[in-house]
């Protein structure tokens, strides 16, 4: 079982530059051999042969590797600290935020800060631009299309949600006014080069599924990525215990700034 999933690891990081290795081996163990047991396989060897040659099945397999599980305003609290404390304490040096939502899943986190952005023009913002990016083409076809079921907007306050989204049946699309402010882009974390200099970095429930290696390399990369000032905000299992160790310094929890 051993060498047929590091083979499996092996052969997938060839097909679709994604090395599994440096996820958490025994949550991605479960998780795909759950799926492939699901889909009528008996081995990872027999799995990947069926991946390699039908594009649907290998869409599951990002899919379920990238657990897009997300909601608007998720942990309302934290957003409160970014809205109240974090926002106004960068709008002192500047007028035009440049923002990044990294591993942005479905769309809702980057339409979060779409939304709350747009409410601190009084705070003299003036332009923004959020880029939002995934290593999941699906999600982020999802995402370009703003539309989400009700128990996505739980954590929307009632004024948000009448000003920012329409009401198509079930579904709630967001509005123009809030996407225009976004753009969308494929991106591995861990192999690609990062953009930059940033303002704030919002990177939320996604480093807890990476190995301690691989929160190192992510870590340095995203303070890399911003500029001196800057803020990255994190999940809220994701406190990083050593900030200085990568330039950064504790603004709130859960909020660290580069020095």
């Amino acid at each position: 079982m051993e060498k047929d999933f590091q083979e499996f690891i092996k052969n997938f990081y060839k097909l679709s530059g994604i090395d599994l290795s440096l996820y958490k081996e025994a949550q991605m163990k479960r998780r795909l051999t759950s799926l492939y047991e699901k889909r009528g396989f008996t081995s990872f060897a027999d799995y990947f042969k069926a991946i390699h040659t039908n594009k649907e099945l290998l869409d599951e397999l990002l899919d379920r590797m990238t657990i897009n599980v997300s909601e608007f305003y998720r942990n309302y609290k934290r957003w409160e600290v970014l809205e109240k404390k974090i926002l106004p304490s960068l709008l002192q040096t500047k007028s035009q935020l440049k923002v990044w939502s990294a591993a942005c899943s479905t769309g809702e986190e980057p339409y979060t800060l779409s939304m709350l952005l747009s409410n601190e023009r009084q705070l003299g913002l003036g332009n923004f631009q959020i880029l939002a990016t995934d290593i999941d083409a699906n999600a982020l076809d999802r995402a370009k299309k703003g539309l989400y079921l009700e128990r996505a907007l739980n954590e929307v306050p009632l004024a948000q949600k009448a000003k920012y989204f329409e009401q198509q049946g079930t579904m709630y699309k967001i509005k123009d006014e809030v996407k225009k402010n976004v753009t969308f882009k494929k991106q591995n974390l861990l192999s690609d080069s990062f953009d930059g200099p940033f303002d704030l970095i919002v990177c939320r429930n996604v480093l807890i599924y990476f190995t301690e290696d691989a929160k190192d390399l992510l870590y340095h990369k995203f303070a890399k990525a911003l500029r001196p000032g800057g803020i990255f905000f994190v999940g809220s299992t994701e406190q990083i215990f050593t900030p200085a160790k990568y330039g950064l310094e504790t603004a709130d929890t859960f909020f660290y700034r580069k020095i």
